[in-house]
């Protein structure tokens, strides 16, 4: 075995090499015999980053500890809130009791601006203020919601591609670790989807930045990143909290008085992940490239894309569906802040930073649509908010939110396109349920009759008759001729 330096603290004979400290943690506590860490290059003084090695080897141990731990499923959720929370350690301040105060009076005051601006009545359950370990925990269960569809099928094609690498005659003998397979594959989404989770929650305003609720029917503030974001805007920091309070309340007032709209938006998400392909052509290579000599190129073999899902036409179908969605949901927030926010002074500069903010995605956005192949943005936002705004024009207040009223009958792409037309087309939409509601209610309570001729006392049709005409022969050789 090569050499290691020598021990450097006399007082502590376990005092050894950092990278020999690292395998033994991985190892549970003590080298494998005959296990050399220079044959992999990362004895000090060749090259190696202790720093970076640590960091690895820490990702190594939570997957091999992710699947001795026996969770089963497509995504380890234990390891994917973990890591999320990891991504958070240090750079997550407490809250002071200034800044939950803040929060309360700042969500007080958009709430009575909110009741002039909209029809739907606030939320039951007062908002909170959130540190970013917090918005990974309450959160968490919404990622799953939002992302396990995808993940069976990113769980499926690991499982494929691993097997693919097996030998032929090896692969009746390997049969039994098929469960192995599927509990890495899990492990390494966990491991992604928590990293992505944990970087969007140094962003994240509140709790709706992406458009759902994410922590559930209760609205949620994280002051250290709305400070954050405020920086450099060269604006006043309660303006900046007030505008966004307006924001976090008035998707959870339309969530709350739209009660399938949550559903909608998911099931949207569903239909794109139940037909989703993966490139396995792509994996395999990725699995084939992967030297076991330099674990650290496992961290560019994820950062390649390795769970990027392959749109097929029937994907950009459902992704369309889903942006329209979520464009028409930021495009009425959008609309109903700016119309509550009138007398902020900053309004109008907010708007349009947050507009730009919402269609571009933020790098922790992006980090999330490289793991589930989905960029859950309103790209459509401007033409949206033009549609409720003509609306608005058009119907007044009430009759705008009334077009959330049916699911079956929302706003679609069409009417972003041509908002004059959504009534005189919603018009002859009802014109046709409403007569055949009529003709089925005749019907069923049997007023319905076929017309007759009011002027012949017997029924022709029946018989087939030819109409009466006097005396007129009906065969061809009583005719008169010419």
């Amino acid at each position: 075995m090569a050499e290691f330096p020598p021990n450097n603290n006399p007082n502590d004979p376990d005092d050894n090499d950092p990278m020999q400290e690292m395998f033994k943690r991985m190892f549970g506590g003590q080298l494998p015999p005959g296990f050399d860490p220079s044959a992999l290059g990362m004895t000090p003084g060749q090259g190696a980053d202790p720093a970076q090695m640590q960091a690895i080897f820490r990702q190594l141990q939570g997957l091999f500890g992710a699947m001795a731990s026996g969770e089963t499923g497509p995504v380890n959720w234990t390891l994917a809130q973990q890591s999320a929370r990891e991504a958070t350690a240090g750079q997550d301040p407490s809250l002071t009791t200034n800044a939950k105060a803040a929060v309360e009076n700042a969500t007080k005051l958009a709430d009575l601006w909110l009741s002039q601006a909209t029809s739907f009545g606030p939320v039951i359950q007062a908002p909170q203020a959130l540190t970013r370990s917090e918005w990974v925990d309450k959160t968490m269960a919404s990622w799953k919601r939002l992302t396990e569809p995808v993940a069976i099928s990113v769980s499926q094609a690991m499982t494929a591609a691993m097997q693919a690498q097996v030998p032929e005659e090896m692969r009746a003998m390997m049969g039994g670790a098929q469960g192995m397979m599927q509990s890495l594959g899990g492990a390494l989404f966990g491991s992604q989807l928590g990293a992505a989770v944990g970087v969007l929650a140094q962003e994240v305003l509140g709790s709706t930045d992406i458009g759902l609720p994410l922590s559930g029917d209760r609205p949620a503030l994280l002051p250290v990143n709305i400070t954050a974001f405020g920086e450099g805007l060269d604006l006043p920091e309660n303006e900046i909290l007030l505008f966004v309070a307006l924001r976090e309340l008035a998707h959870m007032r339309l969530y709350h008085a739209v009660p399938w709209l949550k559903d909608h938006v998911i099931g949207a998400i569903e239909d794109y992940a139940r037909g989703i392909t993966i490139d396995t052509s792509h994996l395999d290579e990725a699995l084939r490239g992967f030297d076991p000599s330099r674990p650290e190129t496992m961290q560019d073999v994820f950062n390649e894309g390795l769970f990027t899902p392959q749109r097929s036409p029937a994907q950009e179908a459902a992704l369309a569906k889903l942006e329209t969605v979520l464009a028409l949901i930021e495009g009425w927030v959008d609309e109903v802040v700016a119309d509550a926010a009138v007398n902020l002074p900053s309004a109008g500069a907010l708007r349009e930073t947050m507009r730009r903010r919402r269609a571009s995605g933020g790098p922790a956005e992006q980090a999330f649509a490289s793991i589930v192949g989905l960029e859950l943005r309103p790209r459509r936002l401007r033409e949206a908010s033009q549609f409720w705004a003509h609306l608005k024009q058009e119907r007044g207040l009430e009759g705008r939110d009334a077009a959330w009223d049916a699911e079956d009958l929302m706003p679609t792409g069409e009417d972003l396109d041509d908002p004059e037309g959504f009534t005189s087309r919603r018009a002859l939409v009802n014109a046709s349920d409403e007569d055949l509601d009529a003709a089925l209610d005749r019907l069923l309570s049997g007023g319905y009759e076929e017309p007759t001729d009011s002027g012949n006392d017997s029924p022709s049709s029946d018989s087939g008759d030819a109409p009466d005409s006097g005396d007129e022969p009906t065969d061809p050789q009583d005719k008169p001729q010419g």
